[in-house]
C-alpha cells in the first residue's frame, strides 16, 4: 500500500502541474479576450465617427437642396416681375424675393458649418483609422506571443496526462475513484504528508493507532478531521 500511496502522491503532483497549466491557458485566453475587447472598442468608436461624418454630409446635401430650391424661387420671382401690373403685387413679389435671400443667406452660413465641421471630423477620422491599424497590428504580435504560451502549456498538459495515465494504471479504480473525489472536495489536494503526529493539510493531530497504523503502511488511512488521505514519508518510531 506504501508504493501505491507514492505513487498517488505523484499522481497529484502531476494534476497540480495540469491544473496550474489550465490555469495559465484561461487567463492567457482571457488576455486576448481583453486585448480583442479593446481593439472592438476603438472599431466601434471609428464607427461612430463615420456614421457621424454621413449624418453631417446628409445633412450638407439637404441643405445644398433647399438652396437650390431657394435660388430657383428668387429666378422665378423675379421673371415674374416684368409681368406684374399692380404696386401691390411688385411689393409682395419683392417681399418673397427679399425674404428668399435673407434664406439663402442663412442656408449658406449653415453650409459652410458643415463643411468646416466635415473637414474637421474626416481629420479626426483619418487619425483614429491610422491609430487603428497601428493597434491592429500591436495587439496582433501580442496575440500571437499569447498564443505561444497557449500552446506551449497545451503541450505540458498533453505530456502530463500521458505520464497520469500510466501512473493511473497502478493505482485500483476504487482508491483513484476516491483520491478524485476528494481533490475536487478539496481544491485539487487529496494526499497530504502526515508528519509529527498531525496532518499537515488541516494541521490536525491525528489519533495515536491511526499514526502507528499510518507508519506501517498497510492501508490507506484519511485523516478524521479533513477526510484527506494521509501519507507518511519519515521513518519515525511507533507511539
Amino acid at each position: 500500500m506504501r508504493n501505491k500511496l507514492m505513487i498517488l502522491e505523484d499522481l497529484q503532483e502531476l494534476d497540480l502541474k495540469s491544473d496550474g497549466s489550465q490555469a495559465r491557458i484561461q487567463d492567457a485566453l482571457s488576455e486576448i479576450e481583453a486585448l480583442d475587447g479593446r481593439l472592438l472598442e476603438v472599431k466601434a468608436a471609428v464607427e461612430a465617427k463615420s456614421a457621424e461624418i454621413e449624418t453631417i454630409e446628409s445633412e450638407r446635401q439637404t441643405l445644398e437642396e433647399n438652396l437650390s430650391v431657394e435660388n430657383a424661387n428668387i429666378t422665378r420671382s423675379e421673371a415674374n416681375l416684368k409681368g406684374i401690373t399692380t404696386q401691390k403685387e411688385y411689393q409682395a413679389v419683392n417681399k418673397e424675393i427679399a425674404s428668399a435671400k435673407k434664406l439663402i443667406i442663412e442656408l449658406e452660413d449653415q453650409i459652410l458649418q458643415k463643411i468646416t465641421r466635415l473637414d474637421e471630423l474626416k481629420t479626426e477620422l483619418t487619425a483614429m483609422q491610422e491609430d487603428l491599424a497601428s493597434l491592429d497590428r500591436n495587439l496582433g504580435a501580442q496575440k500571437e506571443e499569447i498564443q505561444a504560451r497557449i500552446k506551449s502549456e497545451e503541450a505540458s498538459v498533453a505530456v502530463d496526462a500521458k505520464a497520469r495515465a500510466e501512473k493511473a494504471k497502478s493505482i485500483p479504480a476504487s482508491i483513484l475513484k476516491r483520491y478524485e473525489k476528494l481533490r475536487e472536495a478539496r481544491k485539487g489536494i487529496a494526499v497530504v504528508e502526515a508528519r509529527d503526529g498531525g496532518c499537515l493539510g488541516c494541521n490536525m493531530h491525528i489519533p495515536p493507532q491511526m499514526y502507528n497504523n499510518l507508519y506501517r503502511g498497510e492501508e490507506l488511512i484519511t485523516c478524521p478531521h479533513c477526510s484527506r488521505i494521509l501519507i507518511l514519508k519519515q521513518v519515525q518510531d511507533i507511539v
